[in-house]
């Protein structure tokens, strides 16, 4: 079962008895329906009654109803409103537009906009580099979806998607002060995001790819890093990817294990499973088995319908081996997650070779329960933040954003990925690394500057970058 929250945070009203003993009474109701208990405030008081704001987390929804009845269950006590503090973050949005120049006098306005503007302008035209030093592109970085796979939500159209692209913009200002902006584009059709996208590129330093689904994905990034001299990033690929790695290598280092001697498994072919590959090939792992719905992925198998799962038939699973996940488990070492809930038990984690290595990545409910692993696996990592090990994009793009915009990349190499896997797992310390620790805080300020400098340094080294 899943642990209260704050993602199901809310706040309840309450009119409560002046009476000692009646807000213990609430408390309780509260703690018997397995809500968490945050702040209490009192509000105002009315003769005999006390009016608090109450904040509780649950688990889902349907966990805050049975809350709410049970508080208003305890004889004498009102809940007069709820309010969601999710809802009550994103209302309004998330994001806005500041200048950073003031313009408070006719000379202000006459240097920022007309007639001075036409003077920058001509210079761009003259020395097109120019558009770097004069304008905000050398900082800004575009966000674009077109709304077919969002989060665990799935194919839920541009609009409902604008909420999760602003809060990606949130997280390049405060990680990285990497300036970027939302684009839900109304179409699915491959040709017109990649049209779109290259049209927008002049006023964008980079582009971030979120949400498409795959195998669309896996064109419109190839296409978009072929006709752009800017970097394109699809971060559900390699921003997840990136991570996995920083967190195998140091998870390695405890149970005492080569990358490129390990037998690793991989459920869940889409855009993270693909891009988690290819990194660890590129980082020197040897024997990888991909699995889907159909079991493993292997060469002739008949249900290879994609030039992407051609492509991993190909590169992977050496000895063609069949069968389904839990087959194909037995005997790994480490196992790779990112599909669907509940896919396995902790007898399947016992089968594996000893000190299993497990990131069971699928959210909010992981691909075997952490409690069930636990104790089976040696070491354990989720999507989730409520646990140990949380695997969290938010280490690695804005890192490499920083960096390849520093360095003015012309795109994201497999290297400057790489390079930024060992920075992040570089960030915990020898004396620090422990099976419930290898991975650093998405809160760790140090991240992105160590990430940024690694990338950079790669994309030199590739001669990728133009500054």
């Amino acid at each position: 079962m899943a642990t209260p929250s704050a993602s199901y945070s809310v706040t309840l009203r309450c009119a409560i008895p002046n009476q000692p003993g009646m807000f213990a009474r609430v408390a309780t109701a509260i703690g018997s329906a397995g809500g968490d208990l945050g702040a209490v405030d009192i509000v105002r008081v009315q003769g005999a009654i006390k009016i608090r704001d109450v904040t509780v987390n649950a688990r889902d929804e349907q966990h805050v109803e049975d809350i709410v009845t049970a508080v208003q269950a305890v004889p004498g006590v009102t809940v007069q409103q709820v309010s969601d503090r999710t809802f009550l973050t994103h209302l309004g949005g998330k994001i806005e537009v500041q200048s950073k120049v003031p313009l408070k006098t006719r000379d202000d306005l006459s240097m920022a906009y007309t007639p001075g503007v036409a003077r920058i302008c001509r210079a761009i035209a003259n020395t097109p580099d120019d558009v770097y030093s004069l304008t905000s592109k050398r900082n800004m970085v575009a966000v674009v979806t077109d709304g077919t796979a969002v989060l665990g939500l799935g194919d839920i159209g541009p609009a409902a998607a604008l909420p999760v692209m602003e809060g990606k913009a949130i997280l390049f200002k405060e990680f990285a002060g990497v300036d970027a902006f939302p684009l839900c584009l109304d179409t699915k059709d491959v040709d017109e995001i990649v049209a779109t996208v290259r049209h927008i590129a002049p006023g964008f330093g980079g582009i971030n790819l979120e949400d498409i689904s795959a195998p669309r994905c896996f064109a419109i990034e190839e296409r978009l890093q072929a006709a752009l001299d800017i970097p394109v990033f699809h971060d559900d690929q390699h921003g997840t990817a990136v991570v996995v790695l920083a967190a195998l290598l140091n998870a390695l280092t405890i149970v005492g294990k080569d990358l490129g001697a390990i037998r690793v498994v991989v459920n869940g072919l889409g855009a993270a499973g693909v891009a988690i590959t290819k990194m660890l090939l590129a980082a020197g792992t040897r024997n990888i088995v991909g699995c889907d719905r159909q079991g493993a992925l292997y060469r002739g198998a008949p249900w290879l319908t994609t030039p992407i799962w051609q492509w991993y038939a190909e590169q992977t699973n050496a000895d063609r081996e069949q069968g389904d996940l839990r087959t194909i488990l037995r005997g790994a070492d480490v196992f790779i997650g990112v599909s669907a809930p509940n896919l396995l038990t902790r007898a399947d984690i016992a089968a594996m070779a000893g000190d299993p290595i497990v990131f069971a990545l699928a959210n909010p409910d992981p691909e075997v329960p952490y409690e069930e692993a636990e104790g089976a696996a040696r070491i354990i990592a989720t999507g989730r933040s409520d646990y140990p090990n949380q695997v969290n994009n938010v280490l690695s793009f804005p890192g490499i954003f920083r960096g390849a915009l520093d360095c003015r990349a012309s795109r994201i190499t497999e290297g400057m990925k790489v390079a930024a896997a060992r920075a992040i797992a570089e960030m915990v310390s020898p004396d620090e690394l422990a099976e419930d620790y290898i991975i650093p805080s998405a809160f760790n300020r140090e991240v992105a500057p160590r990430v940024a400098a690694a990338v950079a340094g790669a994309a030199r080294a590739e001669g990728v970058a133009q500054r």
